[in-house]
């Protein structure tokens, strides 16, 4: 075990614990008011829960970077199978939160099929296309797994949750664009899925209420939110009043106003707000150059890879925590609709902080196996 400790990569292990200890503070300062004055539980309450699941996903980390990368791919196929099943029996099932049935109540805890099966089809999909290279000639090779991603999009689309089923979809896309194969093939499929995604949209703007929930409409209206301070646009408004708080240097850890239920929930979806209202626009840069750290290391531990398997394993994951990265930060921003999309180790949450360290975890084990593979050639 020593040995591939030593292969992993120690930037982005530091990087990522630096940022998931930032976010377990910051939990804290965003959800101590909510705790105690909304929820009548201890100030504590979601800083331990947090901690718990960092512990979970810890233990889980050191079982996982035992394993080899084929193993991965073994289990993917079972968990891919048993979270589509899962998925549809969210809907008959499933526990409603914000006009969305994406979860299942467990005791005191809530499991969300959806948040797993996104690094379960990165590691299906990575599978899948590395025992079939050289293969990936005909149709029926190259789609018959993105078939079954399809069936994930729609059972998704039907809870209703839109921004989690356009991440998966495009983290599918990317790792299919990722994938050495036939180029009319692939040029095929990217055409056809962009008439798609650009017939969808016009459907949605030209008949949403047919189509769409009133809640969800409302997303779509997000400009000039401080004009409809009291309808659609106050969460948005209240992000920028709390960033405009923070200035440089920001108000003091633990000092902000807007925590105090202006935020819905802001311990998740509008964490980052309540970052640069504490600590300033300082720490809210500092916190994007580590996202971009991660990113930078893991997509040179994938370009490393001799595997397409390590190396798709790599793309997807840094596709996975780019969208969540952008598609946070630009709804909090006002710049697209909120979509309730977790930031990536700051916002409070058992599902995301979970998959996310798994997909890291296999991230790093792919830079083991690259150590141990270029050892062996030495």
């Amino acid at each position: 075990m020593g040995k591939k400790l030593k292969y992993l990569d120690k930037t982005l292990l530091f990087t990522t614990v630096l940022l998931f200890i930032i976010g377990l503070v910051f939990v804290f300062s965003s959800s101590n008011v909510t705790a105690y004055m909304s929820k009548g539980v201890s100030p504590y309450y979601y800083f331990i829960r947090q901690a718990e699941f960092l512990g979970v996903g810890f233990i889980m980390s050191l079982l996982m970077v035992s394993l080899n990368t084929k193993v991965y791919g073994k289990i993917s196929y079972l968990l891919m199978i048993g979270t589509i099943v899962a998925l549809f029996a969210l809907l008959l099932y499933g526990s409603a939160t914000n006009h969305a049935i994406s979860w299942f109540q467990i005791g005191a805890f809530k499991i969300q099929p959806s948040e797993f099966i996104k690094v379960i089809t990165i590691v299906f999909l990575a599978d899948y296309y590395d025992a079939n290279r050289g293969k990936l000639t005909g149709w029926l090779k190259c789609l018959l797994p993105i078939g079954l991603c399809i069936i994930v999009v729609g059972l998704i689309c039907a809870q209703p949750d839109l921004g989690t089923a356009f991440i998966y979809s495009a983290i599918v896309g990317a790792i299919f664009i990722a994938v050495p194969m036939a180029k009319e093939i692939k040029y095929k499929v990217v055409f056809v899925a962009f008439v798609v995604v650009i017939l969808g949209l016009f459907t949605i703007f030209s008949f949403g209420k047919t189509v769409l929930l009133e809640s969800k409409i409302e997303r779509f209206d997000y400009k000039n939110p401080c004009d409809k301070i009291l309808e659609n646009g106050s969460q948005v408004c209240n992000c920028y009043i709390a960033i405009n708080n923070g200035g440089l240097l920001g108000v003091g850890l633990g000092n902000s106003t807007q925590k105090y239920l202006y935020l819905p929930e802001p311990y998740t979806d509008f964490i980052y707000a309540i970052i640069v209202e504490e600590a300033g626009i300082a720490m809210g840069i500092f916190i994007i150059i580590l996202y971009m750290i991660v990113l930078w290391r893991i997509l040179k531990i994938g370009r490393n890879s001799p595997s397409n398997r390590g190396a798709l394993l790599c793309y997807g994951t840094a596709i996975y925590i780019f969208l969540h990265i952008a598609i946070n930060l630009l709804g909090i921003m006002g710049v697209i609709p909120l979509t309730g999309v977790p930031l990536p180790f700051m916002s409070y949450g058992g599902s995301f902080t979970i998959c996310l360290i798994a997909a890291l975890t296999m991230v790093q084990r792919v830079s083991v196996d690259n150590g141990l593979l270029k050892e062996k050639g030495d």
